[in-house]
């Protein structure tokens, strides 16, 4: 399931499973989740990386506490923000049998996940992420918007979707610019580990060359 996965050598670590260094607050403050056992604990309010970044391929794992006698957007709501315009919802959406565009996974309220992907509550679960951040033009104008491909626990969920535009709660409108993970705080003890990043180069070779023999 992707669970633990180490982080490659080329990696970027995010969260060092110690303190909340290379984060701060949405305001900019220091960060103040609470970080215990290698994990952290959703508290405070919103939190982003100090890194930013365009194409990445990302690596999450979360889990939900358990609230059975809360419903919908009310149980173990958090959310996983690509350059903090792009929310993939986290949720306690397991048993599900629809998912829709507001459940875990989800490119909330623009695109429902393929699959229901999701493990029981207060099992850990995993996102590893395709991000292609959006095409201008030279004078400015996008062309494409930002793709993902996303895989819960080892399942496709999104298939290179190409998104509307930000989601609600954005930071900003600004999809030229490179932008921060940031991790949302909806009230809920939603808990983080195991957080990686490997940036990606915009284009590839045009040429092929080669080695000679």
């Amino acid at each position: 399931m992707h669970l633990e996965l180490p982080a490659p050598d080329e990696a970027t670590i995010l969260f060092n499973g110690t303190d909340m260094e290379g984060w701060k607050q949405r305001d900019g403050s220091p960060a103040v989740w609470k970080v215990e056992e290698g994990v952290m604990t959703a508290g405070g309010g919103d939190i982003m990386t100090e890194a930013t970044y365009q194409d990445a391929y990302i690596h999450v794992e979360f889990k939900c506490p358990d609230m059975p006698e809360a419903a919908g957007q009310a149980k173990g709501n958090s959310g996983v923000y690509l350059q903090g315009r792009y929310e993939i919802q986290v949720l306690d959406s397991y048993g599900v049998g629809v998912p829709g565009k507001g459940d875990c996974g989800a490119i909330y309220d623009q695109f429902a996940p393929l699959v229901n992907a999701c493990r029981p509550p207060e099992e850990w679960q995993s996102f590893d992420i395709v991000f292609r951040t959006a095409r201008l033009d030279g004078d400015g104008n996008v062309v494409s918007q930002a793709r993902m491909t996303v895989l819960q626990n080892s399942r496709v969920i999104h298939n290179n979707v190409e998104v509307l535009g930000p989601t609600g709660g954005a930071v900003d409108q600004d999809v030229a610019q490179p932008g921060s993970l940031l991790l949302q705080d909806h009230g809920d003890t939603v808990q983080y580990r195991n957080i990686w990043m490997i940036p990606l180069p915009l284009a590839g070779s045009t040429k092929y060359e080669p080695t000679p023999e």
